[in-house]
């Protein structure tokens, strides 16, 4: 059995002037929010707490019923947050044991044996009276012998951890081995493409040459061949008699 210190702080009645009897304080804001949580309106008790708190953000009842209301709600991230400023800003010994042991009561609610012990702890060295507070303390030691894998979970998740940040710097430097590969490939591949293209240049220059030469051998036996034929025709045109040119009769 765990028990929850739900013991909302009560503030005292102050007189007041005519002047200030409608004035919402921060003490009225917590009276309001102390009948709604008695009455289980664990909401409407949160809100009327956080507006005494924003008349008075130093006020350690309001911060410790907050706790309580956030508690009953089961946010018990934003309770512990509570409870803890309470605990800093509270002066009264009995209260800030109150805080402490609530937050021993989450962590032994979570299944955190060995942080809720050290919150216990905390609470009786503030009330050693506090028999509540002493036998949830046994409570958790009870448990957390006959669960060693919870006494060792903050090591395991520490291995964890030093697991995961060794794997990532080990994802890194394949990256980065990679990364370079690929560059050396890239330079390499960029290399043969040139020497390809140089070699097919001057594969190709032969084969300009030769079509050079063929062309102007094709042209120049043209030229000769129109040479003879031309030479030809002069020959046939001197070998033939003239015909002798007779005058008109008028």
């Amino acid at each position: 059995m765990k028990y929850i210190h739900y013991i909302i702080v009560t503030v005292a009645m102050l007189l007041v002037g005519t002047a200030q009897a409608g004035a919402q304080t921060d003490r009225n804001l917590i009276r309001q929010g102390n009948r709604a949580f008695k009455s289980q309106k664990w909401a409407v008790a949160e809100t009327q707490y956080r507006k005494a708190i924003s008349k008075n953000q130093k006020n350690p009842q309001a911060i410790y019923n907050l706790g309580c209301a956030l508690m009953a709600q089961q946010k018990d991230s934003m309770a512990i947050q509570q409870f803890t400023n309470a605990a800093q800003l509270e002066t009264n010994r009995l209260r800030r044991a109150a805080s402490c042991h609530n937050m021993g009561v989450i962590m032994q609610n979570h299944r955190d044996y060995a942080q809720a012990i050290e919150y216990y702890k905390m609470a009786l060295r503030c009330n050693p009276q506090d028999n509540e507070t002493r036998y949830n303390l046994a409570l958790c030691k009870k448990l957390l012998k006959n669960n060693p894998q919870n006494k060792d979970q903050n090591k395991n998740n520490k291995d964890k951890n030093k697991d995961k940040n060794k794997n990532d710097q080990n994802k890194d430097k394949n990256k980065d081995n990679k990364d370079k590969n690929d560059d050396k490939n890239n330079k390499n591949n960029k290399n043969n493409k040139n020497n390809n293209n140089k070699n097919n240049q001057n594969q190709n220059q032969p084969n300009q040459d030769k079509m050079s030469r063929e062309n102007a051998e094709q042209l120049l036996n043209a030229a000769v061949q129109q040479e003879q034929a031309t030479k030809r025709k002069l020959q046939k045109a001197m070998s033939q008699p003239r015909r002798k040119a007779y005058d008109k009769n008028w």
